[in-house]
């Protein structure tokens, strides 16, 4: 047990560094094997941090003065699996004892200031090491084996101690070489609580067009980590304060512009961050980034839809469909996948449908309309509806929430019946050819859009009404039916 740690440390965190070896002996065996070769080895990095906080998990890191090809050699029969994909960095990957571990040769690296890319330089000190890592909570190492005492040339404990994210040396040095890691205190903030050194908010600040030179994927890996962190809403208005959201998610602090016509209290920027809050209790089985992204950007419509209406009160017609362009065009310039940029600017689109039904008297094709136009994001949208009322008028919110418990009635009460989840036309398109005698084409596809657009309207037609159905719509519009009706 490392015996030069600060009194301050909580038996906790004490207790998180005597478990490593409990935890994980595989940092035993990795370490037996290197220094019997002569080489050092430390665990590092985020590892130590989650030890220290208690929070340590199967991934480790390690950093060792020995280069790839002796690090191979090193694990070669030891190691349940190993991988080669960061090499070039330095960077060899394995598996052991369900763990995954990444073992990094020290690094000096240079860094072109037009490109976040280092020209990759092994060296030869820990410290050296140390210093080019982001923060000081994760520029810690213990050497391995355990029991030399924990290498904290920069402070780190301390101010992992007083939850501060700090630079190991001066802020514009280290966001110069790698502009991600203002980013990253962003993320840290969100998933640690911590606040952030002033010096690095005002680096961040000054800096934020250095963001200029990092790709939108790498941008998106750390927006979408701190958008899963246990309280996105202070790594957002780190963003947002700095001016780096201008440059990744600039629909965000426009809305600090807008007043909500629902919530003159407060504004669309503060019930958008409060909206997000109410949907992380709403999540049944942790982190959705999809329901998270669509609370976050629920709103982002209405800056550009805003108009003052007689008697000075404020509208934002059709913000919902304005929103939802937005968000597909944000989110795929953020090379978000396909799937998830259409999931997201669904519940967008259909998130102000439900307060049609404030009076409650949707007629059955309305709710199956909404099922329908719903899909598999339907548990999804429940939750964000939920979760877009922030109104301090308990009768009002009480009131909102009866009505839609009483939606959520319908919807059952008709899913049980008509099976609303797996809502199709009363004839596949195959019988629709047939019955017309049409070949496959786009036609297919309107006559099933009008005989599903019955099915809304008037639940299970029934094969024998459907087929009369489909040959009065082919009649309107002049096609003459040549197939058969029969099975």
């Amino acid at each position: 047990m490392p015996d030069d740690l600060p009194p301050a440390l909580s038996a906790a965190q004490r207790r998180g560094l005597a478990e490593l070896l409990r935890v994980a002996p595989v940092v035993g065996e990795l370490g037996e094997r290197f220094t019997a070769a002569g080489h050092e080895i430390y665990l590092v990095g985020g590892s130590v941090r989650d030890a220290l906080l208690g929070r340590l998990g199967p991934d480790l890191d390690f950093t060792t003065d020995a280069e790839p090809p002796v690090i191979l050699e090193l694990v070669r029969g030891w190691a349940e699996a190993t991988w080669e994909v960061g090499i070039a960095f330095g960077t060899v990957g394995l598996t052991k004892h369900a763990h995954t571990l990444e073992v990094t040769t020290f690094r000096a690296d240079a860094y072109d200031p037009a490109s976040r890319k280092p020209t990759v330089r092994f060296g030869s000190r820990l410290e050296e090491d140390l210093l080019r890592r982001d923060f000081t909570v994760n520029a810690m190492a213990l050497p391995i084996p355990l029991g030399a005492g924990l290498i904290d040339p920069f402070g780190g404990i301390r101010d992992l101690l007083a939850g501060r994210l700090r630079t190991p040396g001066a802020p514009e040095d280290s966001f110069g070489d790698d502009p991600l890691r203002m980013l990253r205190a962003a993320r840290f903030r969100a998933q640690l609580g911590f606040e952030v050194d002033p010096a690095v908010t005002a680096a961040a600040s000054a800096m934020a067009e250095r963001l200029g030179i990092v790709s939108a994927e790498r941008i998106r890996d750390e927006l979408s980590k701190l958008m899963q962190a246990a309280n996105p809403r202070l790594g957002l208005t780190f963003l947002v304060e700095t001016g780096l959201a201008e440059r990744i998610l600039p629909e965000l602090p426009k809305l600090r512009l807008e007043i909500d016509e629902h919530h003159h209290h407060k504004d669309v920027y503060e019930h958008t961050l409060t909206v997000l809050e109410q949907v992380i209790g709403r999540e049944p089985s942790g982190p959705d980034l999809t329901l998270r992204l669509a609370a976050l950007l629920h709103d982002i419509g209405k800056p550009k839809t805003r108009s003052l209406e007689p008697g000075g009160r404020v509208s934002f017609h059709h913000h919902e469909v304005v929103g939802a362009a937005m968000a597909r065009g944000r989110l795929t310039a953020l090379r978000y996948p396909k799937e998830l940029v259409e999931d997201v600017a669904r519940l967008v689109e259909l998130h102000l449908r439900f307060h049609g039904y404030s009076s409650g008297e949707w007629t059955d094709a309305a709710v199956r309309r909404y099922v329908r136009d719903a899909g598999p994001m339907l548990d999804r949208l429940h939750a964000l509806v939920r979760s877009d009322c922030t109104t301090r008028n308990r009768r009002k919110a009480a009131a909102l929430a009866a009505t839609y418990d009483t939606l959520e009635a319908r919807i059952a009460e008709l899913g049980a019946r008509e099976e609303l989840a797996r809502l199709r036309p009363d004839l596949d398109g195959q019988q629709v050819m047939d019955i017309l005698g049409i070949p496959p084409g786009p036609l297919v596809g309107e006559a099933l859009a009008a005989l599903l657009e019955l099915r809304i309207q008037h639940g299970p037609l029934g094969r024998e009404a459907a087929i009369r159905a489909l040959l009065e719509w082919a009649e309107a519009r002049g096609i003459p039916p040549t197939g058969t009706t029969s099975d």
